[in-house]
């Protein structure tokens, strides 16, 4: 089976296209180093033609509001009129849980200008909204940093591992597109604060947390329930403490 993953060389793409390619599937790895763009629309014709599914896990290198919006907006069009022509059978899109809670953040407001544009293209899909990896701790505290000291509030967080991530991709789209909205959590919950001071300590790093009630994550302000997937949702497997020994080396999350 044909697959092509937009993204396909980042971090959870490579990943993905490596798990897919050892399961026998045909997979291509697009992203703008190997020719195919969804920005510009460049090669995304010829990468698609002939495939059963592409599975969406790009993002944007700019935080900046306008320019992720234009982004989302942009890519998502043109990725999807490329699989309109090309008849695609389904759409896989990699999101995060509490989309609609933080649409104070530009980023979840163009995640869910993302996902609107999927769920109004007629194309079968499956929208897998996720709880922040775990190896996404780092940007979180590097995020709320102001000299030596993290601020950050007291919000529970349901982190997951990668891993978890990109099995539960490949395995629903290996299935029948749900056309719907599927969310993925990891075992366990942690107060915000709590766990990157955790992650702090277990790494050897000096900075201070300190708990400021009225900070924003990502430009957002957060609740209890802000981050936290619903009762239906999957559930990982790998814990926290798992996943920190061996302390994992992160390069980049794009």
């Amino acid at each position: 089976m044909k697959i092509v993953i937009i993204g396909g060389t980042g971090f959870i793409g490579s990943r993905l296209a490596a798990k897919l390619r050892s399961e026998g599937h045909d997979v291509i790895a697009a992203s703008p180093s190997s020719g195919v763009n969804a920005f510009t629309g460049q090669g995304l014709a010829e990468a698609v033609e002939g495939a059963y599914a592409v599975v969406d896990v790009s993002n944007s290198s700019s935080l900046d509001d306008r320019a992720v919006m234009h982004f989302f907006q942009t890519a998502g069009q043109h990725l999807l009129e490329a699989e309109a022509a090309a008849g695609i059978r389904h759409h896989l899109v990699l999101s995060v849980v509490g989309t609609d809670l933080l649409q104070e953040s530009g980023y979840f407001r163009a995640k869910r200008v993302q996902e609107n544009l999927i769920k109004e293209s007629g194309i079968p899909y499956t929208i897998v909204r996720s709880t922040q990896f775990f190896e996404f701790i780092a940007v979180i505290a590097q995020s709320a940093t102001r000299g030596s000291t993290v601020y950050l509030p007291s919000a529970w967080i349901q982190p997951v591992a990668a891993d978890d991530v990109v099995d539960t991709l490949a395995d629903l789209m290996a299935g029948v597109p749900l056309n719907t909205t599927v969310e993925l959590a990891g075992p366990e919950k942690f107060r915000l604060d709590d766990l990157v001071r955790r992650y702090l300590v277990l790494n050897h790093d000096p900075r201070q947390i300190v708990l400021d009630l009225n900070a924003t994550y990502f430009g957002a302000s957060l609740s209890d329930h802000t981050l936290i997937p619903s009762v239906n949702s999957r559930i990982g497997s790998k814990r926290f403490d798992e996943w920190m020994s061996p302390m994992p080396k992160i390069n980049s999350l794009l």
